[in-house]
């Protein structure tokens, strides 16, 4: 399994069904500007002490942020700890250029709703 994924790849198995698990890993005060439903949100630097409790690394697991950078760091961490299904989302929440939708699923952005970039 590749390392990360684009927007355009979750896109597609948000439309197809697939079964994953979103996991936001911004601090709270960052979900008020930006969030996406049906994410599971635990921060960052919570991820240690909550990751084997609240995720199953059975599961794949898809890991975002704003910009990808903190994703890339928390993906190598559960990949470190036995968690082989997960991947960070290449650009995060912003989508390298600061556009996300996922079709119904949009994220609202001081009250805007913009294209995916893939």
């Amino acid at each position: 399994m590749d390392f990360e994924i684009s927007a355009g790849h979750v896109k597609t198995m948000l439309k197809q069904g697939d079964k994953f698990t979103l996991l936001d890993v911004r601090e709270p005060w960052e979900l008020v500007k930006a969030s996406l439903d049906g994410s599971k949100n635990i921060p960052m630097g919570d991820v240690p002490t909550r990751a084997h409790q609240e995720l199953n690394p059975e599961d794949h697991i898809v890991v975002f942020c704003h910009h990808g950078v903190r994703s890339l760091s928390v993906t190598n961490w559960l990949r470190q700890q036995g968690f082989e299904r997960v991947q960070s989302m290449r650009g995060g929440i912003m989508g390298g250029r600061g556009r996300w939708i996922l079709k119904s699923h949009c994220i609202e952005n001081s009250c805007q709703c913009a294209v995916v970039s893939s």
